[in-house]
């Protein structure tokens, strides 16, 4: 099973990869990065797509209820129904996967995939795939 750099690297081996980040959600600070940032800066990216990926996943049309849970008092629904969030651009994509762990599950895997030189369909599948396997320590 893979740590984050070694997660990271994995990325990064996909077809058009210009780079990757784990990040926590709850802090906005990038746990691990390698390759470009989409705007020069890693930590700043971590910080704006932690935004995205907190304003996505905390958001009560996107949560679901599993037999027998039920919501609580303040109406949200236990767990994470959101498994990715794709972002498109002009000339790439920008894929946030959810990692679930065994505490608080605020993680996620940031990809940005040139579009012109990656396979959007193949990185989503490999990049699940990544996520359920990562180990955080």
């Amino acid at each position: 099973m893979p740590g984050i750099d070694e997660c990271l690297l994995e990325v990064m081996r996909l077809p058009g990869a210009r780079g990757a980040s784990v990040v926590d959600w709850t802090s906005g600070l990038a746990l691990g990065t390698i390759g470009e940032s989409p705007n020069g800066d890693h930590e700043a990216t971590a910080a704006e797509t932690a935004e995205v990926a907190r304003m996505t996943a905390e958001q009560p049309a996107f949560a679901r209820l599993v037999a027998g849970d039920s919501a609580d008092r303040s109406g949200e629904a236990p767990g994470t129904a959101v498994e990715d969030v794709i972002v498109t651009t002009q000339d790439g994509y920008h894929m946030l996967r959810f990692v679930e762990t065994a505490f608080d599950s605020s993680v996620f895997v940031h990809l940005w995939l040139s579009r012109s030189e990656g396979n959007l369909a193949m990185a989503r599948l490999r990049l699940g795939e990544l996520a359920e396997r990562l180990v955080l320590a």
